[in-house]
């Protein structure tokens, strides 16, 4: 089975004179889930409500879409597989990943 494996994050680090450490999500995370890749788009469950950073890995190439009835298609964002990226999202909107295969 391919995932697409999300981490939800509600910010980011900050140093001890208060700056934003970039790249560098609060830890521990708000939220994990997994959604399996397949030929259909699949949505994943609700962002928590706190979430304001998302990291998703793939271990496949696949497609996505990132909002409140997202569908991914072929022409979505597309992601590499096995290589992580963070979007931001803003906090309690109900949004939501869809994962779609891709080549």
């Amino acid at each position: 089975m391919t995932t697409l494996y999300i981490t939800e994050h509600a910010g980011q680090v900050r140093d001890a004179a208060g700056y934003l450490v970039q790249g560098t999500p609060v830890h521990p995370a708000t939220a994990q889930q997994t959604v399996a890749i397949g030929a259909s788009s699949a949505a994943s469950n609700v962002l928590n409500a706190s979430t304001t950073i998302v990291e998703l890995v793939s271990d496949v190439v696949c497609s996505i879409a990132v909002g409140t009835a997202p569908v991914a298609t072929a022409t979505s964002r597309r992601l590499a597989a096995n290589v992580p990226i963070q979007i931001g999202v803003p906090a309690g909107k109900n949004y939501k990943i869809a994962v779609i295969t891709n080549s």
